[in-house]
C-alpha cells in the first residue's frame, strides 16, 4: 500500500511504485516520491531495513524533492532470493537498475545509503550508472570491511573470541519474535544510542522484526566477510560521511577511516552518543545534510527542461488514478 504523506498547509505528496529488474531478474521495490522534475535524491536503506527506515527523510524532503527509495533484495516488498543472488555485487546491479529506471539518461541526483545502504554505494563505485548519474553521496553509519572484529556488539574484549560470537550473531537465521520491551532493550542495546527516544526505538524495532529471517542471515553472511575497502578508493564523487561516536555495530573508527580514504571527502560529521541507526535517532542532522548535499552539488532549477526526472515507462502495468477523498493513489509499474 503507498503512503500519501501530509505536510501541514501543502496537499498529499504522492507515492509512484515501481518493480525494477535487476541484472538477474531479481525484482527491486521502489517508491519515488514528490514532483516529477524536482531535485532527485535516492536513498538506499541498511541491512533488515526497508524503506520506512527513511520516512522521516521523505515527509521532510518530498516537499521539494523528488525522493526515490527501494527496498534492498529480500527485504520489505522486494523478493528473497537464494544465496547465491546475495552479494556486493548484486546490491550495485539493485542500485544501477533503480537509478536507470528513474532517472533520466545523464540526469544526477545526490545519493545516501546507511549501512548496507552504504556499501552498496561503495560496491557500486566503479560501474558506469553510479558515475553517471551520481551528483554527490552521503554515507551513514558504514563500514567497508572488518566488521566482525570491530563491532563492540558483544562486550568483552577484542580478539577471536568476540570476532567470533559477532560473526554468530551477523548469521543467524533464528526468529527475532515479536516485539516486546525486552526485544526494544536488546535492539536499542545493539543499534542506538542511550538516549534514543521510545518512539524511534519503537520503529526501528518493527522495521528489523518484520525483515524475514533468511533473508537477515543471508545478507549477515556478506557482512561478515565483507571488503569494500577498494570501492572507498574508487568513489570519486563528493562524498559526505555521518556517523554516531556510540555506535556498536560499525564503530565510529570506520567513518574515520572511510572519511579519510575518500577521493573526494567531504568531512565527518560526527553525532555525539548516537547510534547506528542515524536517520532514524537523528533525522534532522540526516535531513539538513541530503539538503545541503542537493543545494552544493545539483544545479538551481533541477527541473529546467521539459520533462526533466519525469521518467516514462512504457511497461507501466497501471497509471496513477484518483481515491474517493480525491487524493493521488499510486502509480504502479514494472520496469524490465
Amino acid at each position: 500500500m503507498s503512503r500519501l504523506l501530509r505536510r501541514d498547509g501543502t496537499p498529499p505528496v504522492p507515492t509512484r511504485e515501481l518493480t525494477v529488474r535487476s541484472a538477474d531478474g531479481a525484482r527491486i521495490h521502489v517508491e519515488v516520491h514528490g514532483r516529477d522534475g524536482a531535485p532527485a535524491v535516492v536513498l538506499a536503506h541498511g541491512w533488515t531495513c526497508s524503506t520506512r527506515f527513511w520516512d522521516a527523510q521523505i515527509r521532510d524532503l518530498a516537499a521539494d524533492h523528488r525522493v526515490v527509495v527501494y527496498d534492498q533484495r529480500g527485504h520489505g516488498a522486494s523478493p528473497a532470493v537464494d544465496r547465491a543472488g546475495c552479494s556486493t555485487d548484486a546490491l550495485a546491479d539493485d542500485l544501477e537498475a533503480v537509478l536507470a529506471a528513474t532517472l533520466e539518461p545523464g540526469e544526477r541526483a545526490v545519493l545516501g545509503g546507511h549501512s548496507m545502504g552504504g556499501m552498496t554505494i561503495m560496491a557500486a563505485a566503479r560501474r558506469d550508472g553510479l558515475r553517471e548519474h551520481a551528483a554527490a553521496v552521503l554515507l551513514c553509519s558504514t563500514g567497508s570491511s572488518r566488521l566482525p572484529a570491530e563491532s563492540v556488539v558483544v562486550p568483552m574484549r577484542a580478539g577471536a573470541v568476540r570476532t567470533r560470537a559477532t560473526r554468530a550473531i551477523l548469521v543467524a537465521s533464528a526468529p527475532l519474535g515479536p516485539v516486546t520491551p525486552i526485544t526494544r532493550r536488546v535492539l536499542k542495546y545493539a543499534t542506538m544510542g542511550a538516549g534514543s527516544a521510545p518512539e524511534r526505538v519503537e520503529t526501528c524495532a518493527r522495521i528489523v522484526h518484520a525483515c524475514p529471517r533468511k533473508a537477515r542471515a543471508a545478507w549477515g553472511r556478506v557482512l561478515a566477510d565483507l571488503d569494500l575497502d577498494a570501492g572507498v578508493r574508487e568513489l570519486r564523487v563528493p562524498t559526505a560521511v555521518i556517523a554516531g561516536t556510540a555506535d556498536r555495530l560499525t564503530p565510529i573508527g570506520h567513518a574515520r577511516a572511510i572519511a579519510a580514504a575518500l577521493p573526494d571527502g567531504l568531512g565527518l560529521t560526527e553525532l555525539t552518543g548516537l547510534g547506528h541507526m542515524t536517520p532514524v535517532e537523528a533525522p534532522e542532522a540526516v535531513t539538513a545534510k541530503l539538503r545541503e548535499l542537493v543545494t552544493a552539488y545539483l544545479p538551481a532549477g533541477a527541473d529546467a527542461g521539459a520533462g526533466a526526472g519525469a521518467k516514462t515507462h512504457a511497461s507501466a502495468s497501471a497509471s496513477a488514478g484518483t481515491g474517493t477523498d480525491g487524493t493521488a493513489t499510486a502509480e504502479k509499474e514494472e520496469v524490465a
